[in-house]
C-alpha cells in the first residue's frame, strides 16, 4: 500500500486548502500545526464586521465539506491527519467571541486561551464530538466534529473570560 501523502499535490487547490496551505503535512501534531496556521487568517478575518466574519466562517465550513471530501477521496483515507481545513474552521468558530463581544483582536490572552480550548476539545473529543466523529463520514464527517468542538470551545472561552474578569 502506498503512502496516502504521496497522493497529495499542493498544486491542487483542494489539497492545498485541505492541508492548511501545507501545515497539515507536518510530521508532528499536524492538527495543532493546522490550527496555528489558521491564526494569521483569523487575525485578518477578525478585522471585518461581525456579520462578514460569521458569513466567512459559514462559507469556510460549507466549502470545507467539499475540500475535505475531495482530498480524503484522493488520498483513499477518511480524515487523514494531514487534512486540517476542519481545524481552520473550528478555530475560527471558537474565536467568534472576539468580534461578537467587540473585544480587542490584539489581546493575546483570548487568542492563546481559545487556541488551547479548541485543541483540547478537538483532541479529547468529549460527547457529542467523539460520537459524531465515529458516526459521520465523508467531508461532513471530517468537518462536523471540529465545528462542534469550535462551538464548545467558544462557549468555554466565554466562560473563562467571564470568570477571569476579562469581560469587565
Amino acid at each position: 500500500m502506498s503512502n496516502p501523502l504521496d497522493l497529495i499535490s499542493l498544486k491542487n487547490p483542494w489539497h492545498l486548502l485541505a492541508t492548511g496551505f501545507g501545515s497539515g503535512l507536518s510530521p508532528i501534531i499536524p492538527g495543532t500545526m493546522g490550527t496555528l496556521a489558521s491564526i494569521p487568517l483569523y487575525l485578518l478575518l477578525v478585522q471585518l464586521p461581525l456579520s462578514v466574519y460569521l458569513i466567512a466562517v459559514v462559507i469556510a465550513c460549507i466549502i470545507g465539506i467539499k475540500i475535505c471530501d475531495v482530498t480524503s477521496q484522493d488520498m483513499g483515507v477518511h480524515d487523514h491527519g494531514s487534512i486540517v481545513w476542519d481545524e481552520f474552521a473550528g478555530f475560527w468558530i471558537t474565536m467568534a467571541i472576539v468580534p461578537a463581544l467587540k473585544l480587542p483582536a490584539d489581546d493575546w490572552k483570548w487568542l492563546i486561551t481559545g487556541f488551547v480550548l479548541f485543541r483540547f476539545f478537538d483532541m479529547v473529543k468529549p460527547w457529542p464530538i467523539g460520537w459524531l466523529d465515529k458516526r459521520m463520514h465523508g467531508g461532513l464527517g471530517i468537518m462536523i466534529d471540529d465545528i462542534v468542538a469550535g462551538i464548545m470551545a467558544g462557549l468555554c472561552l466565554y466562560l473563562v473570560g467571564h470568570f477571569a474578569g476579562w469581560l469587565a
